[in-house]
């Protein structure tokens, strides 16, 4: 009898996988963020990407960055994927819970992450680091006792081939 594999992947690498998963349905041109929370027992609880709310068109709401108004840009529309992921939980309770996201929550996704009583973040990119709105999200999140770090990758590469996964699962 063989002994169990040793080549499965970490937590982290396990929940930031579904997290940059969930980035990949984001229909936004310029930015695609997915989140992943999880609770301490290592059960996810909700998931989310960056998109439009229900009900409000892709094809009518504007993805610019940058437009004469404020009004003609993505900013005013866009739910957040952290915002989306605390919306679909499954659980009214995310106290202790830990979050995965592709890039560093804003001001705004951080309150609402503290108030929900997420206690961790695991980020895959800060690129924003130095913005006065990262600034602010960090000042909070030192404020309220809410950890955050870096993703450190266990594995260097996930690759879903689904017709391999197919024939490996038909094997069994």
């Amino acid at each position: 009898m063989a002994g169990k594999r040793t080549d499965y992947i970490s937590w982290d690498d396990y929940f930031m996988g579904i997290a940059i998963l969930s980035a990949h349905r984001s229909k936004d041109p310029n930015s695609q963020v997915g989140a992943c929370l999880v609770s301490p027992d290592n059960k996810i609880v909700g998931i989310g990407y960056n998109g439009f709310p229900l009900r409000c068109s892709d094809d009518e709401l504007p993805w610019e960055r940058e437009a004469a108004s404020p009004y003609d840009t993505k900013y005013p529309y866009v739910c957040h994927a952290e915002l989306n992921a605390v919306l679909n939980a499954n659980t009214s309770n995310l106290s202790g819970c830990r979050i995965y996201v592709t890039l560093f929550p804003c001001n705004e996704c951080s309150k609402l992450l503290i108030q929900s009583g997420v206690r961790k973040i695991i980020y895959l990119s800060d690129k924003y680091h130095e913005t006065i709105l990262c600034k602010a999200a960090r000042r909070m999140l030192d404020m309220a006792g809410v950890a955050y770090a870096p993703f450190q990758p266990q594995t260097e590469r996930i690759t879903i081939d689904f017709a391999r996964e197919a024939d490996a699962v038909s094997r069994v």
